[in-house]
């Protein structure tokens, strides 16, 4: 059986095609295609991490490498382009290990506490970041809290750069934020380092929107997981149009207790393709004003 991968702006029928076997089996991709496309249109689930589907991949965190007949080394699916012939395994040994490599590898020196993906393929993969020693390494800085929007806690940062694509040339086009340092040191940071509201931030929000492992998070989930009140599992996502200007863009309202917790918008959604605007994001506390009125006569 033949798979044709279709992600509705290029159709492998009505373009040129390259064939290529993943796992054994053939699948067919448009030219220009990435070697990941063809394993989702094969059904393969592959990990990945610095990969997304609104961004540019930038190749930082090789989890999503298979293995190709006749090359020497594991190369990145998301960015690999598939070529006409290509045979790809995406399960063997060495796939495996490699992956189980770079899970451990973050797990001793980043808080995966809640990335909860990462958490999945590390149990599936066996990862066990223990085994580099009883005390992980940390950068040990008190998590930011520069307003009342979002917060950054870099134990948890893996730099797989999603933020600054989502800041720059992906996204927002404002530069806000970008790698600082070296080696250990290396974080994402404002230039200066300066606080985030002195800094070109907009506060579109959409650095938090593609963070894996909440390094990144809305100060109203950090504020509910601080007192242990953030319960995802009952969130109720209810979707609607922003009523701010007549852009269009879609929301996903996270409700919890009858109360918005977050803002998202879906990323295969024609006009937004996941990113917001500062009113989008976080322009919803008119919905639920906290001030309490008095009866009106």
């Amino acid at each position: 059986m033949t798979a044709v991968y279709n992600n509705n702006t290029a159709d492998a029928s009505a373009e040129v095609a390259v064939t290529i076997s993943i796992d054994g089996a053939d699948v067919i991709v448009p030219e220009g295609a990435t070697v990941l496309d063809a394993c989702n249109a094969a059904g393969v689930d592959t990990p990945t991490l610095c990969y997304a589907e609104n961004l540019t991949a930038v190749n930082a965190c090789r989890l999503c490498v298979v293995e190709m007949d006749g090359s020497r080394t594991l190369i990145p699916s998301c960015s690999r382009p598939a070529e006409d012939g290509m045979v790809i395994k995406t399960d063997s040994e060495r796939v495996r290990h490699s992956r189980k490599m770079v899970l451990e590898f973050l797990g001793s020196g980043v808080d995966l506490s809640q990335a909860d993906e990462l958490g999945t393929w590390s149990e599936f993969y066996g990862a066990d970041a223990d085994r580099y020693g009883p005390a992980p390494a940390r950068i040990n800085e008190p998590v930011k809290i520069q307003d009342d929007l979002y917060i950054r806690d870099y134990d948890k940062c893996v730099l797989c750069y999603k933020c600054v694509e989502a800041c720059g040339d992906d996204a927002q086009h404002t530069f806000a934020i970008s790698v600082s340092g070296r080696g250990f040191d290396a974080r994402i940071s404002t230039e200066f380092d300066i606080t985030l509201p002195d800094s070109a931030c907009v506060y579109c929000g959409n650095c938090v929107a593609v963070c894996p492992t909440n390094a990144l998070q809305f100060k109203t989930e950090f504020d509910l997981r601080t007192v242990g009140e953030w319960r995802p599992e009952e969130h109720e996502v209810t979707t609607t149009v922003c009523s701010y200007c007549g852009v269009g863009c879609n929301l996903e309202m996270h409700v919890q207790d009858n109360t918005i917790v977050k803002v998202t918008s879906p990323n295969d959604h024609d006009v937004t393709s996941g990113h917001l605007c500062i009113k989008g994001r976080f322009g919803w506390q008119y919905v639920q004003p906290t001030i309490e009125r008095g009866p009106t006569t």
